[in-house]
């Protein structure tokens, strides 16, 4: 068993780590910059070790500095969370050749999954439907006309190396191709320094439905149902839930068959998600893998029972998973809002100090935050300030529950989400789970 972990990461995730590892007698270890020096996950970790100033570039981000913390410390595994470098093959490569095992997938198979293209070619071999589309590179604008035209418009151009909205485009006729791949592969280049785009079929109305897999060095690999994440603005997800509410039981047997189908065929260990579009008419495709805890993964444990973070770790020390089966059937239905400091309107991210705040408490509500009256909320980080989650019998409880903790919740000092979000569980059609991807299309208008 792994007997001390460094967690390259901070704030909620930090904490939601050393809350695992004090479960299962694991000695922590948390690094920070200069400008998390009283943060929590320091003060509640084992042992801390400043890293660097405040831009996460050299701090956070940077490897030589978080390695030799690790020697420093002595430990034997690290743990990335989400962000940061939670998916960079690099840094598993170096903690595997430092003797230090990386509690995640292997380098080899966050390299494949990273790249969006290469994952795109990986699932259709493995019998995965993929969306439309292609990988090539092109020589020339011709052949980008051509392959195009046989796609079918609209079509989304994306980043190889990208997530979060970074380096796509949505192209809904021929006249705007070359300015907007031309756009994408900048952009792309200079979020991930690698320009390469790849181009699929552009499907809307979608839905957006992920599947959280743990997968073990034993040959198990099961499923723990899915999230719906179809709440999003500019590719970022809002509001998360679980089970999805567009999905019959055999529909979910078929789309998480297929996600453990995916993770055995690319030898996955550890937790991952499998993401999938989901059109009205019950057809889905592979989007991307990611190889990480997810942010919305609490919603998982909540209607499963089981703590994602701890099968983590015993996963990484080599034990068999607790659970063989996968799960289609669950503990009541859970909802999750991220509440960032962001101006609600345009979502911009405003920094500030949090003057006081209140948590919701009470049955079926679960806050995961890093908060606390005068905490400073930094530029340098993520806007997210807290994740509060809720849990009901079914999915009507759960909504009017999640209405009752937003009244709850008090963050005063700098401007939150949390307004936005009692719009959106007030909402008719959200009430009514009748929303896709696109539902925030129009809000202004719907809400004004």
């Amino acid at each position: 068993m792994i007997k001390k972990v460094l967690i390259a990461n901070r704030g909620e995730i930090a904490l939601r780590i050393i809350r695992a590892c004090r479960e299962l007698d694991i000695r922590s270890v948390a690094v920070f910059s200069q400008a998390d020096a009283d943060s929590l996950h320091v003060r509640f970790a084992d042992e801390a070790i400043c890293i660097g100033p405040p831009d996460s570039a050299r701090s956070y981000l940077n490897i030589p500095n978080i390695i030799t913390a690790a020697q420093i410390a002595g430990v034997d595994a690290i743990h990335p969370g989400y962000g940061f470098l939670a998916e960079n093959a690099y840094f598993a490569d170096i903690c595997e050749e430092c003797g230090i095992r990386f509690i995640g997938p292997s380098s080899e198979v966050i390299r494949l999954m990273g790249d969006k293209s290469q994952a795109r070619k990986s699932m259709s071999s493995a019998g995965v439907p993929i969306v439309p589309g292609t990988e090539e590179k092109f020589t020339s604008d011709d052949q980008l006309v051509k392959a195009c035209e046989k796609i079918g418009y609209p079509l989304i151009i994306k980043a190889s190396a990208g997530g979060g909205g970074k380096g796509m485009r949505v192209v809904e006729t021929p006249d705007f191709l070359l300015k907007a791949y031309r756009q994408a592969s900048a952009e792309a280049g200079s979020s991930f320094g690698n320009d390469q785009v790849y181009i699929e079929r552009f499907l809307s109305p979608v839905r957006h439905v992920e599947f959280q897999i743990l997968a073990d060095n034993y040959g198990n690999v099961i499923y723990l149902g899915e999230r719906d994440c179809s709440i999003q603005r500019r590719h970022q997800k809002l509001i998360e839930e679980a089970p999805s509410p567009a999905l019959s039981e055999s529909l979910r047997i078929e789309m998480g068959s297929a996600a453990a189908k995916a993770a055995k065929a690319i030898g996955y260990q550890n937790a991952g998600t499998v993401e999938f579009l989901l059109t009205e008419s019950g057809t889905f495709y592979f989007m991307e893998m990611n190889t990480r805890i997810q942010v919305e993964h609490p919603i998982t444990e909540e209607i499963t029972g089981v703590n994602l973070v701890k099968e983590q770790i015993r996963i990484a020390s080599g034990m068999e998973m607790k659970h063989r089966a996968s799960f289609n059937t669950f503990f009541g239905h859970a909802i999750e809002c991220r509440i960032n400091a962001e101006d609600p309107v345009h979502f911009q991210p405003v920094p500030g100090t949090v003057e006081t705040c209140n948590f919701p408490g009470g049955l079926g509500i679960r806050v995961d935050t890093a908060l606390y009256p005068g905490y400073k909320v930094q530029p340098f980080y993520d806007s997210m300030l807290a994740k509060l989650i809720v849990r009901g019998e079914d999915r009507e409880e759960a909504v009017s529950r999640m209405k009752r903790a937003l009244d709850e919740f008090v963050i005063e000092g700098i401007p939150t989400t949390i307004d936005f979000h009692k719009k959106v569980i007030t909402d008719p059609l959200f009430k009514a789970g009748k929303y896709n991807t696109s539902f925030l299309v129009g809000w202004d208008r719907r809400h004004v």
